[in-house]
């Protein structure tokens, strides 16, 4: 039986909104962007098995509120819904990072009610995003974005940014987007971090974008980092 998760954060105050929690990192994704925090666990396999991480899950059993499934991309990985039935069933918040390209998996997650919390990767419009994401994957983007407006689970949208991939312009025509299909809300944006190994070598990057200026009347952007 193959090994998922790549690793486990056991402790974090950053990665779920206003809870405590532990992230799972499932090991393999199905792009390549160039910004990846991750490369070790995009390219990498798995070294523990859902038994093993249902175990470390009970360990912590009410000591953390909550267990973030990352990656990579989680939801590449079937056995990610038992895992999140036994998490749901020890009483914890669940929290999936996502790049969107399983709607499909997600819509059978929130149906089950599997799902506390959704963050969803914007990277691009079109050719942008397949251009950034060395995929043609934007469809699924729009289709997990649409699942999500018709859900009552609360979710974010994020962007990581760095001034070589994404104009000032760029950023304004994705709230723009995000505009025209009905989105209210919060939209992150996260500063690309230089001091930490990415997929691709990338120049220092040390621009700042103006929050207030990106946000409309429907979206309020916010900085992260």
């Amino acid at each position: 039986m193959p090994k998922p998760i790549y690793s486990i954060t056991p402790f974090t105050m950053l990665d779920y909104p206003n809870h405590t929690a532990c992230i799972l990192w499932f090991a393999g994704c199905n792009m390549r962007c160039v910004y990846c925090y991750n490369p070790d666990i995009v390219l990498g396999k798995g070294k523990l098995s859902i038994g093993e991480a249902t175990q470390f899950l009970r360990s912590r059993q009410n000591l953390l509120q909550g267990v973030v499934f990352s990656g990579g991309e989680c939801t590449l990985h079937p056995s990610l819904v038992s895992l999140a039935r036994e998490a749901k069933a020890m009483g914890y918040l669940v929290k999936v990072d996502t790049n969107g390209t399983r709607p499909k998996m997600l819509e059978k997650m929130l149906s089950e009610k599997l799902i506390d919390y959704i963050a969803l990767d914007f990277k691009g419009i079109g050719k942008q995003h397949e251009a950034i994401t060395v995929s043609k994957t934007f469809h699924t983007f729009a289709k997990t974005l649409a699942l999500l407006q018709h859900s009552a689970i609360p979710f974010e949208i994020r962007t990581t940014w760095h001034e070589a991939l994404y104009s000032r312009e760029d950023i304004g025509q994705m709230v723009q987007y995000l505009e025209e299909h009905s989105y209210q809300g919060e939209y992150f944006i996260q500063y690309f971090r230089n001091d930490v190994p990415t997929l691709e070598q990338l120049p220092y990057h040390a621009s700042r974008l103006d929050a207030a200026e990106l946000s409309t009347a429907d979206i309020q952007v916010k900085i992260r980092g």
